[in-house]
């Protein structure tokens, strides 16, 4: 395509191959480097002089090294002459800390909470950024803290192509939310597929004990069907490792749990080799291969790579995107 540049990251290389395979053109070159005393180093090789770049860095590993590198990047490609920047970012860094101002205390102070979001938002359209392209945003009005174009594709298509084309029977399955704030997420794929949905709800008691997990309460029926939990991303695992104990303790055959962002940070793939999870499906919004070796055939990996290839040839031919977020239509 003519005057379309993709250049990538450290942070995900697989994943940049895959798009420009789809779009059938050549990675462009870019050397990223570090000094002796930690600081980055990005040299632009190809020329981008009045090119639509797009710019693809995942927020995962070294988040914070990954971060400084795209802003770099997208500095040197703004100083380069580059007549428009898109930053891909599949797994958006830092939208998961609140924005809240400040935090109450048992002593009545305000402890004063950084708003890492809106600083972020910030940094991206001050290096140059002229548009956002990402997924499944944990919190979707983070778009807000942007002055520029946000594309917020959705895992919804894939997880539900999963769903109906992998899970035997899947009408007799159940829908399953880890947590509350999940519901919606969760209840929209169950409305879609006409399935039955269940919502795992934390019970938060008026004196709470340190250290000890809330109790978990579910609200509906999984005995003797299968439970696919739907979630937006696995951190920790701690919350979906929970929550398959207990429908496994109510009944459920097996538990699946369908995420788009597989992150498994500390001991995250050891608590869920140790739990009732049956399989875990998760996106290549992230690199898996490590995920992958260690899980074994309880982790499936589904590829994003044609919806971030379909977003970016649409947006830069000037086309809609809204058929990406139409299950029907994938």
């Amino acid at each position: 395509m003519k005057d379309l540049v993709v250049l990538g990251g450290s942070s995900h290389p697989q994943l940049t191959k895959a798009i420009c395979s789809i779009l059938n053109i050549n990675e462009s070159e870019m050397s990223l480097n570090k000094f002796s005393n930690g600081e980055t180093s990005v040299t632009i090789k190809d020329s981008v002089r009045d090119k639509d770049v797009y710019v693809i860095q995942s927020g995962c590993g070294n988040v914070n090294d990954n971060l400084m590198e795209l802003l770099i990047a997208v500095s040197a490609l703004k100083t380069a002459s580059a007549s428009k920047v898109t930053a891909v970012l599949p797994l958006f860094p830092y939208s998961r800390q609140p924005d809240a101002p400040y935090r109450k205390t048992n002593t009545g102070y305000r402890q004063w909470v950084a708003q890492a979001g809106t600083l972020v938002a910030d940094l991206l359209a001050c290096a140059g950024t002229d548009h956002i392209i990402t997924m499944d945003l944990h919190d979707p009005q983070f778009q807000g803290f942007f002055d520029i174009p946000v594309d917020n594709l959705y895992g919804k298509p894939l997880i539900q192509r999963y769903i109906t084309s992998s899970v035997a029977n899947y009408q007799d399955a159940v829908i399953v939310s880890p947590d509350a704030g999940g519901a919606k997420r969760a209840s929209v794929i169950a409305d879609a597929l006409g399935m039955d949905f269940a919502l795992i709800h934390k019970e938060r008691k008026s004196t709470k004990v340190p250290g000890k997990a809330a109790p978990l309460m579910l609200v509906g029926s999984v005995h003797d069907r299968v439970a696919l939990m739907i979630d937006d991303l696995i951190d920790t695992s701690a919350t979906v490792t929970r929550a398959a104990r207990l429908l496994k303790l109510n009944g459920a055959t097996k538990v699946y749990c369908l995420a788009t962002h597989g992150v498994f940070s500390g001991d995250a793939i050891d608590r869920v080799l140790q739990s009732d999870i049956d399989k875990v499906i998760v996106t290549n919004s992230v690199p898996q291969q490590d995920t992958k070796v260690r899980l074994g055939d309880r982790l499936e990996v589904v590829d994003i790579s044609p919806i971030f290839a379909e977003a970016i040839r649409r947006i830069h031919n000037g086309e809609s995107v809204s058929m990406l977020f139409d299950f029907s239509s994938m």
